[in-house]
């Protein structure tokens, strides 16, 4: 919200844009307690200041927008997916919350489609919000450009799968073939340990969706449900096209309040995960890693092949990748081959993928080197 602006909010202004976000996403009731706790650690995250909930007085969109005069279309539309973000993890939505978001919106001159989202979920027409999403121009088109990177000939829809791709299967396959070290061989490795198919084969995950598997080796994230929300938020932040925010706002409404009940061509609805503890610094600190990335990177639409043979090392240097906070790790995020960094299921399953496959299983251990 703040880190990649050149004049990055004082104290003062932080209060301010922190009342916005807190009157627009609080009902009737006051803020739940997972909004206590995210709103706080949103602005630690992003701003390095600490704001008080009890302090914060509300405040009209009017007066809102006069206090932010000076910044520009780039700064307020972050806030509003502040805003967004903060009542998005409330279910049910009070209808007055999704009219609040509205009246910010209006008052800071900002469009955004998830305010539609949030509307729809006020209204119980969570059908009507899979829709949305679904039609959203980011997560939506498919071009040339998206086929060029996912290096596959059609899709139906940008989250199809393709499971009978000789090429594209090769392509995946020949990762093993990478020295240690290297992004592709990282991938490769991760798939393996995890039983993942690669795409292009029958059960394999969309070719769309597997582009975030790159990020999570990349960006040292696991792949239990509270990683992805972690992933997912870097990949949101770390791209300068607001639009990517409804990539962090569906993993959100599938893994913390359950209002969608698939998405992304593979995932289902399972609800809670936002409220494990320390979770909400966690979001806050892949937040702040996308944002202090060096330029805008839409790591859906990147062709990570031509990457794959480099040193993990070198292109995290090359992005500006900062570690993650000592608040994060502390409170759980680790990376692929960390301890707790993949589940009891996916272990399983590359136990059984060796076995169909007549190879030897080569169990998963602690990797510290590889994070």
């Amino acid at each position: 919200m703040s880190e990649v602006l050149l004049t990055p909010p004082d104290a003062t202004e932080v209060r301010l844009v922190a009342r916005g976000v807190a009157t627009a996403a609080q009902g009737e009731q006051g803020l739940t307690p997972l909004q206590q706790l995210l709103i706080p650690a949103l602005f630690l995250s992003l701003t390095g200041h600490a704001v008080e909930l009890a302090e914060l007085e509300p405040i009209t969109p009017q007066e809102y927008a006069a206090g932010l005069t000076r910044r520009n279309r780039i700064f307020r539309e972050r806030v509003i997916q502040t805003m967004l973000l903060a009542a998005l993890v409330v279910r049910p939505l009070p209808a007055s919350v999704a009219d609040k978001l509205q009246q910010f919106a209006d008052a800071l001159g900002v469009d955004d489609d998830m305010i539609s989202v949030a509307r729809k979920y006020a209204e119980g027409a969570e059908d009507l919000a899979a829709v949305d999403f679904s039609r959203n121009g980011y997560l939506g088109a498919i071009d040339t450009t998206r086929l060029h990177a996912l290096h596959t000939s059609e899709l139906d829809s940008s989250w199809s799968a393709v499971v009978d791709d000789p090429a594209l299967a090769g392509r995946w396959a020949q990762l093993r073939e990478l020295p240690m070290g290297t992004l592709g061989r990282g991938v490769a490795d991760f798939y393996r340990d995890r039983g993942f198919v690669t795409p292009g084969l029958p059960g394999s995950a969309p070719p769309l969706l597997a582009q975030h598997d790159w990020v999570h080796v990349l960006a040292g994230y696991g792949t239990t449900l509270e990683n992805e929300i972690e992933v997912f938020a870097f990949m949101a932040r770390a791209n300068d096209d607001p639009r990517a925010f409804s990539l962090l706002a569906m993993v959100i409404s599938l893994f913390e309040t359950g209002y969608l009940r698939s998405g992304a061509g593979l995932f289902e609805a399972d609800a809670g995960h936002l409220q494990a503890t320390g979770m909400a610094g966690r979001l806050g600190d892949a937040l702040r890693r996308g944002a202090l990335t060096t330029g805008s990177h839409d790591f859906l639409d990147l062709d990570w092949f031509t990457l794959a043979d480099r040193p993990i090392t070198l292109i995290r240097k090359e992005i500006g990748l900062v570690p993650k906070s000592a608040a994060a790790l502390s409170s759980g995020s680790v990376g692929p081959w960390q301890p707790g960094g993949i589940t009891p299921y996916q272990l399983n399953s590359a136990r059984t993928s060796a076995q169909a496959e007549d190879r030897d299983y080569i169990p998963w251990t602690p990797d510290p080197a590889r994070d």
